[in-house]
């Protein structure tokens, strides 16, 4: 319980970070979105901890919810790595290609 309590301050924590980023223009109305929806669903997840307990036990897993969580926000957070990357590898080719034309126009 003492553990559930300290995850759910920490989520409030960082939804209120959440939302003084969005007021300081910081994030974009999409990414505000994600995120608050996100910080919610695990607050959610959080407090009903012991019924996700019962769907996983259910289903024939033997670990507990906890640990589902868990895996589930690595898988989560191993996407996001691999779409960041994906981003700046475009990003670089972009720059690359102004670049190159850039100093194509400048050589005339």
């Amino acid at each position: 319980m003492l553990q559930q309590i300290f995850a759910l301050i920490i989520i409030a924590f960082l939804i209120i970070r959440l939302f003084w980023q969005k007021k300081k223009g910081e994030l974009s109305r999409n990414e505000f979105i994600f995120w608050l929806i996100f910080w919610i669903l695990s607050g959610v997840a959080i407090i009903l901890i012991k019924w996700l307990d019962k769907i996983v036990a259910g289903l024939g897993f033997s670990g507990s919810g906890i640990d589902v969580l868990l895996y589930l926000s690595i898988v989560f957070l191993l996407y996001i790595v691999f779409r960041l990357g994906v981003r700046l590898e475009k990003i670089e080719r972009n720059i690359t290609k102004i670049v190159r034309e850039l100093a194509l126009k400048n050589k005339e």
